[in-house]
């Protein structure tokens, strides 16, 4: 497995990262608990190194899950991403977010009690509190750093205008944000923005959430709990569009000898040597689906053939509902 290093300040990692979310809570469908634990055994001796969480996903159970999945592993053989300040209620209802300094704090040591490590190597605000300026919650965790609780700041979702504050407190390692062929707002300002100050991209939603991964088909029908069932993208009208643009790539991953799912990962790990792709694998499967994109080089030329396939702007339907868009330091 390759490696990259999230930032001129962060840590080095895999090249590909392992996104935990599905295995907790049925946000994507069913997920086993043995075969998600398997994942990550796999994931690990695959060489990935990068563990993306949530201290929200499930309400604590996908921590719980990772720390019986870790449990007995060197704790400097793996880097863990944590997410904190949604707020959720009975029935999976999001409440908002919370920043504050004293949340952070609590959060931080519910996270590592469930995990069951001594520290958390990046952790970020899910989302920007409106109601607490970035500085005050970076100052926060750049506490806990002096600490030795954290080791790394990171944020996600953010505009460039709060990337800027926050690195001015404490430099951030990397943002986490949804980036893949159906999702490249971050491109305009975000990326330039990282990049002059040497910050990394853990890029999320790769796979558009399954939708471009080459195995969603017309007529499929989001189980219940499911979210897709809830995103525009998979709504009627806009999802017989948007997998029209899966079968272009799968043209051109039939001559380039890869799936679609390992070209839609490889043209994200393309766009620059700072930005880690996460896998949301749930399954074994899955995961040794998206290993190999990681060995796809892409030429000039073929980078140009899936622009022209999927150019920009090309998806129809935002990446979340109404509701949540108004969350986002970017859009579509």
């Amino acid at each position: 497995m390759q490696t990259r290093t999230l930032g001129s300040t962060g840590p080095a990692v895999s090249a590909l990262g392992l996104g935990a979310m599905g295995m907790s809570g049925g946000a994507y469908g069913p997920a086993d608990r043995a075969e998600s634990i398997a994942t990550v055994h796999a994931a690990l001796e695959a060489g990935v190194t990068l563990i993306d969480t949530g201290d929200f996903y499930a309400m604590g159970h996908n921590e719980l899950l990772l720390a019986e999945a870790l449990r007995g592993r060197d704790r400097d053989s793996y880097r863990l991403s944590v997410k904190f300040g949604a707020l959720r209620g009975p029935g999976h209802v999001f409440g908002g977010q919370d920043n504050r300094p004293e949340a952070v704090k609590n959060f931080l040591a519910y996270s590592l009690t469930r995990l069951g490590t001594d520290h958390v190597d990046i952790y970020r605000p899910a989302r920007l509190d409106p109601a607490v300026p970035i500085e005050e919650t970076v100052g926060a965790i750049k506490e806990m750093i002096d600490a030795g609780y954290v080791r790394f700041v990171g944020l996600s979702e953010v505009d460039a205008a709060t990337i800027r504050r926050a690195h001015a407190v404490h430099p951030i390692a990397d943002l986490q944000i949804e980036y893949s062929l159906l999702s490249r707002a971050v491109e305009a300002e975000i990326l330039p923005t990282l990049r002059e100050l040497g910050i990394g991209l853990t890029a999320y939603g790769v796979l558009g959430r399954g939708l471009i991964s080459g195995h969603w088909s017309p007529g499929h029908v989001a189980g219940p709990g499911d979210l897709r069932g809830f995103s525009p993208r998979f709504s009627s009208g806009n999802v017989e569009h948007n997998l029209a643009l899966v079968e272009a790539l799968r043209r051109i991953a039939g001559t380039l000898d890869c799936t679609v799912a390992q070209l839609a990962i490889a043209w994200v790990a393309a766009q620059g040597g700072d930005i880690v792709p996460l896998a949301g694998a749930r399954t074994r499967e899955r995961l040794a689906e998206a290993l190999p994109a990681m060995e796809l080089s892409l030429s000039a030329d073929d980078l140009a053939e899936i622009d022209k396939a999927v150019p920009l702007g090309a998806a129809r339907g935002d990446r979340y509902p109404p509701a949540f868009m108004s969350s986002l330091g970017v859009g579509n």
